[in-house]
């Protein structure tokens, strides 16, 4: 089984955005200057790996807020399919609408995919870690979920 690719530390600043948020409101990276961030990208609601990553984001959100870190998902999906997904599965942190990709071309994690032979464009499952700065510190690409979010809180830990 392949691993995640892990960039340990990117040196880059964090793309700026604002999208739709599960809120109602229009949220941007500025809103959180000052506060580390989890960002996550993730391919589509209510499909089970994406389930799977948003529910282990949850489960382990009590601790990363406790380290002062704001967990935000976005994936292309409208508002509707968010509310049904924070509903369904009691999230407790805001999903992101980037049904255009925009945001996800700034990050580099809108590429092509393949799966059974067909090529289409697509998220590419990641996650990165935002300083209180709007520095990327750390990136994960391709994630395995399997023991992701507990790299992402130790990173976290690392960090101080």
């Amino acid at each position: 089984m392949k691993k995640e690719k892990e960039a340990a530390a990117s040196k880059r600043k964090a793309p700026s955005f604002s999208l739709q948020a599960s809120n109602g409101e229009k949220v941007s990276l500025a809103d959180y200057k000052g506060r580390k961030v989890v960002l996550y990208f993730y391919p589509q609601d209510n499909t089970p790996t994406c389930t799977q990553q948003s529910c282990d984001f949850r489960d382990y959100n009590g601790r990363f807020a406790e380290l002062g870190v704001e967990v935000i998902g976005i994936s292309p999906d409208e508002m509707k399919s968010h509310d049904k997904f924070i509903a369904k599965y009691e999230l407790p942190f805001l999903l992101l609408s980037d049904p255009d990709h925009k945001v996800a071309e700034k990050y580099g994690v809108w590429a092509l995919k393949k799966l059974y032979g067909r090529e289409y464009m697509g998220i590419v499952r990641s996650t990165f870690l935002i300083n209180e700065k709007g520095w990327i510190v750390r990136e994960w690409s391709k994630v395995k979920i399997k023991n992701h979010v507990q790299s992402v809180l130790d990173a976290v830990v690392e960090m101080g």
